[in-house]
């Protein structure tokens, strides 16, 4: 039987020729990379383009082809900065060829022309790409069309400190089972705000260190929601679920009121967070898979595991164990030569072969991107990687790549800290959250 090739299929096949064809013309070309949320740990993000640039000059070679690639990397630790520089670059047409930025920032970016389909220039059809994982390219998606490359994953567990764990009567046994118990919702967030109030009746920790979350607004936030049963998008719609956000609310309030947790911690200095994390002067707190990377590389954990055990996000009131994975993107500016995307896009292919990805993975403590990935001696020996990969990226979720999802998300946020602070009570904070999400996004979004 004849297999008469798809219309799509046919306008990749033509792109890659096209720039197959462009990499014998070109001479010199530059490609710029910019990236955000980058620190010594994460070089790879920009490292692994101009490993992938040199892979593709000596194929170029091989063909008998002059193509020389000049690669210009510039790393954002900060992403307002990151996002700043970025919305100035473009107003000026000076953009860089490949950004690496949150997969959220696909639905703005996409809808205000910032970004090409990087689908438009690749196969995905093709090895590496085709074994990336498929959850994984759904996030980098808006509206049925791939904008990115998955640069990364990982996902935001709870973290426990063992001694202390141990001083409040957790057998060694307990521990080795916490992560399952948690995962089958044995264990739940009641029971953690029960052990930090033991650490801290047992002068293990000060008050206020029972429970040491994340001291700013991130998506960290929104894997609580879902803890305590809260869908965040439903059939394409925004969805404010009040009785689960109340629920979050009030579990803060309430660590807050216990004493498990400052008042005052939102906003607190983060290399201070960082430092008693670190020491053990927390009993619990909650952070990301690439937190390993900095406590034993910048913060002197040496002893990781002997220290510190952990879990998916527990279960609330209503809801299930959860993380949330928040991939970085490889994403294609707009208004750039033709030729030039087409090698970018080449690029970023390259970059995203498992051998390649796995640096990136096992230096920053971030999880891979590929069913292959796993299976790379490096990566597959590093004890973090490995079961980081086990116990939470089955159970990842993801913020929505909705271009609403930003208005939604900061009210969300405000009326957390207000409840949390003491500045609202938590029945004002969801009514406040209610009525500004009518007015700004209307039938946008779904209240229940």
């Amino acid at each position: 039987m004849t297999i008469l090739p798809t219309l799509k299929s046919l306008t990749i096949a033509a792109a890659i020729l096209a720039s197959s064809s462009a990499i014998v013309l070109a001479k010199d070309v530059h490609i710029s990379v910019w990236a955000g949320g980058t620190g010594p740990n994460d070089a790879y993000r920009l490292d692994a383009i101009e490993i992938a640039a040199q892979q593709l000059q000596r194929e170029a070679a091989l063909k008998g082809e002059d193509l020389k690639i000049t690669v210009e990397k510039k790393p954002y630790s900060a992403w307002e900065d990151f996002k700043q520089a970025l919305t100035l670059a473009a107003e000026a047409k000076t953009a860089p060829n490949i950004v690496v930025s949150g997969h959220e920032d696909i639905a703005p970016w996409s809808q205000a022309g910032l970004i090409v389909p990087i689908e438009d220039y690749v196969d995905l059809d093709s090895w590496p790409l085709s074994d990336i994982y498929e959850n994984l390219l759904k996030i980098a998606s808006y509206n049925g069309t791939v904008y990115g490359i998955p640069q990364d994953a990982e996902s935001r567990p709870m973290f426990f400190w063992k001694p202390y764990m141990k001083a409040i009567g957790y057998s060694d046994a307990d521990l080795d089972a916490l992560p399952q118990s948690v995962q089958d919702g044995k264990y739940t967030m009641k029971n953690l705000l029960e052990d930090a109030k033991k650490m801290q009746d047992k002068g293990l920790v000060q008050p206020g260190y029972g429970f040491y979350p994340r001291t700013s607004n991130g998506p960290d936030y929104w894997q609580f929601y879902t803890s305590f049963g809260g869908t965040m998008e439903e059939g394409g719609k925004l969805v404010f679920d009040k009785a689960a956000m109340a629920r979050t609310y009030q579990f803060f309030a309430d660590a807050v009121k216990s004493g498990v947790t400052k008042k005052n911690h939102i906003g607190m200095p983060g290399d201070q967070w960082w430092k008693e994390v670190a020491t053990g002067k927390a009993g619990i707190w909650d952070g990301g898979t690439w937190h390993y990377a900095r406590l034993v590389n910048q913060e002197g954990l040496k002893d990781f595991f002997g220290n510190v055990i952990f879990t998916l996000i527990p279960a609330g009131e209503g809801g299930k164990a959860n993380t949330l994975t928040h991939p970085l993107v490889y994403l294609l500016t707009a208004g750039h030569d033709q030729e030039d995307t087409e090698i970018a896009a080449q690029l970023v292919k390259i970059a995203s072969e498992p051998r390649t990805n796995a640096l990136h993975a096992v230096k920053s403590a971030h999880l891979g991107i590929s069913k292959s990935e796993a299976t790379v001696d490096f990566y597959s020996a590093d004890r973090w990687t490995r079961e980081a990969t086990e116990r939470l990226l089955p159970h990842a979720n993801a913020m929505p790549n909705n271009s609403d999802f930003g208005t939604y998300w900061n009210i969300m946020w405000k009326n957390l800290e207000a409840s949390w602070t003491g500045a609202k009570t938590v029945d004002a904070a969801i009514g406040d959250a209610e009525s500004e999400l009518k007015s700004t996004l209307g039938d946008k979004i779904v209240i229940r």
